[in-house]
């Protein structure tokens, strides 16, 4: 079990970026709030059962669907790093 998920600073950016893309496409906040609520939803579940995720071809980096959001992941020990987070349309190998 994980004991505490850390954001690296690319993954709040990219987050953040994700938000107010449909902050200004929807010109609400309405979807990006229930997205956020959806990533952390799932963020919880990852704490309990770290391992659902797919494994990636980089070692120890799993992947966890998000809606149309693929987010990486990394555990350390106790702990999840939340390393990136982009929709599945965008070029995975970056």
């Amino acid at each position: 079990m994980v004991e505490q998920i850390v954001w690296t600073v690319k993954a709040k950016d990219d987050l953040a970026a994700i938000l107010e893309y449909w902050n200004n496409r929807n010109k609400s906040k309405s979807f990006s709030i229930k997205l956020t609520s959806l990533i952390f939803e799932q963020l919880n579940l990852l704490k309990e059962f770290p391992l659902i995720g797919r494994k990636t071809d980089i070692k120890n980096v799993s992947v966890k669907v998000i809606h149309n959001y693929l987010l990486y992941y990394e555990i350390v020990e106790n702990t999840l790093y939340i390393l990136t987070i982009q929709h599945q349309k965008q070029d995975q190998k970056k």
